[in-house]
C-alpha cells in the first residue's frame, strides 16, 4: 500500500527531546514500512525514517528561534501533499482539522488521528459540518465530546518494544512529561515527599507555563529528595523510567492517551495514576499499577506498588501496546476506507455512510466495561 502520513512541524519525528503526537507519527511510519508498505513521511527536515521524507519545513518549528508563523508552513506543507496526492492510496493526516476543506473538495483519500483533548464546545459544529471526514481516535474518553465525528476506528498508541525492563533499583519515583497545571507535578512532589521517598522530574517546561513553574513549582524543588533533571530524549528516558521504584501520572485533565503510561509499562515500571480521561483503559488495575481518585489513596498506592511483579507489567505492554498491533490496526482502518471510497465511485447515487468501527464496536484492552471508563 502507498501511504501518506503528515505530521505537525513542530518537533521533529521522532523529537529529539519532548514529542507526543510526533513520537508516534514515527513509530508507525517505521513499522508500516517494516511490513512492507511504501510510506511517504511529510514532516520536518530533520527528522528521520526508513521511508521518503518530504520535508515541510527546514527544522522542527520548537527549535527554530526564526520562525514566527508556524501556522503558514503547515499550510505549505498541505499544499505539497494535495501536489502529490496522486501517488497514496491512502493520506493519513496527525494535523487536526487544517486540511478537512483541501481533502474535502479535492476528494483526497484520507483519515486524520486526532491526538488531543476534543472537549471544546467549538469543535462540535466542525466535526459536524465535516461529518465525511474519517477521524481515529486514541482512546475512547476522547472521543466522547464529540459523538457526531465521523469515527473511523479507535487505535491505541504503541511503541517498537526495544527497551529492557528495569528493576527499579533508583529507589526513586518518577515524573516525566512537561511541568504544566494539567500534569500537576505539585501533586507528585506531595505524594514522595508525604511517601517519604524521593523523587526525579524529567519535564520540560513550555513558555505558556513558564510562570505556573515559577510560581508553583520552583519553590517546591528545594524539598528533600526532589531532583529536577530537565526535559530529557528517548536515549535517557529508557533508563530513567527502568530504574524507578514507580511512575506517578497524577494528572488533572481528560487525558486523551498518556503515553508515558505505556513507556513506563514497558520498562516493566508500575504507575500511580489519577482517574481521569483515558487512564482506566490503558491501565490494568493491580498489573500494570494503581489507579486512584485522592491524595491519599495515591501515597497508599506507593507501598503497594512495591508487590507487584515488573514483568507482569512488561508482559501487558507487549500484549497490547506494540508499534506492530498499532500498524495493523491502522491497516485496517486504511483498507476500509479504501474500500468505502471505491464502492461509492461504483455507485456513486449511495449516500456515504459514517465511518464504523473495522470488525464491528470499539472494544477496551482489558476486561473492562465501557461503564467503568
Amino acid at each position: 500500500m502507498r501511504i501518506a502520513q503528515v505530521a505537525p512541524l513542530y518537533e521533529s519525528v521522532p523529537p529529539k527531546l519532548y514529542g507526543g503526537t510526533e513520537r508516534v507519527v514515527h513509530y508507525l511510519t517505521e513499522e508500516l514500512v517494516a511490513q512492507g508498505h511504501e510510506v511517504t513521511l511529510f514532516a520536518s527536515g530533520d527528522s528521520r525514517t526508513a521511508g521518503r521524507l518530504v520535508a515541510g519545513a527546514p527544522r522542527s518549528l520548537r527549535l527554530d528561534e526564526n520562525c514566527t508563523d508556524k501556522l503558514a508552513l503547515h499550510f505549505a506543507m498541505l499544499d505539497e501533499v494535495a501536489v502529490q496526492a496522486p501517488e497514496f492510496d491512502i493520506i493519513h493526516f496527525h494535523v487536526d482539522y487544517l486540511h478537512f476543506p483541501l481533502s474535502r473538495y479535492l476528494g483526497l483519500p484520507n483519515v486524520t488521528t486526532l491526538h488531543g483533548r476534543l472537549d471544546s464546545t467549538d469543535l462540535v459544529p466542525l466535526y459536524r459540518r465535516f461529518r465525511d471526514m474519517p477521524v481515529v481516535s486514541i482512546s475512547l474518553a476522547q472521543r466522547r465530546p464529540l459523538p457526531d465525528a465521523s469515527w473511523a476506528g479507535n487505535v491505541y498508541h504503541g511503541l517498537p518494544g526495544a527497551a529492557k525492563p528495569g528493576d527499579g533499583g533508583g529507589g526513586y519515583l518518577a515524573f516525566l512529561g512537561r511541568i504544566s497545571p494539567e500534569k500537576r507535578p505539585d501533586r507528585a512532589i506531595e505524594i514522595a515527599t508525604a511517601a517519604g521517598m524521593k523523587l526525579k522530574i524529567a519535564a520540560k517546561v513550555d513558555p505558556v507555563d513558564q510562570h505556573y513553574f515559577e510560581s508553583k513549582i520552583r519553590p517546591m524543588l528545594g524539598r528533600p529528595g526532589v531532583e529536577y533533571i530537565g526535559e530529557i530524549g528517548d536515549a535517557e528516558k529508557v533508563k530513567f523510567l527502568g530504574d524507578a521504584y514507580a511512575y506517578l501520572f497524577p494528572i488533572d485533565w481528560p487525558e486523551p492517551f498518556g503515553l508515558s503510561m505505556i513507556e513506563a509499562m514497558q520498562c516493566g515500571t508500575p504507575t500511580i495514576a489519577f482517574r481521569c480521561g483515558s487512564v482506566p483503559e490503558i491501565m490494568k488495575e493491580g498489573v500494570t499499577g494503581f489507579i486512584v481518585d485522592t491524595m491519599d489513596e495515591a501515597i497508599a498506592a506507593v507501598d503497594r506498588a512495591g508487590s507487584l511483579d515488573r514483568r507482569e507489567c512488561r508482559r501487558a505492554f507487549t500484549q497490547t501496546f506494540t508499534s506492530a498491533r498499532m500498524a495493523r490496526e491502522y491497516v485496517a482502518i486504511y483498507e476500509q476506507i479504501i474500500a468505502a471510497r471505491a464502492a461509492l465511485e461504483t455507485s456513486p447515487e449511495i449516500e456515504p455512510e459514517p465511518s464504523v468501527e473495522p470488525g464491528g464496536e470499539p472494544s477496551l484492552p482489558w476486561d473492562t466495561s465501557l461503564e467503568e471508563v
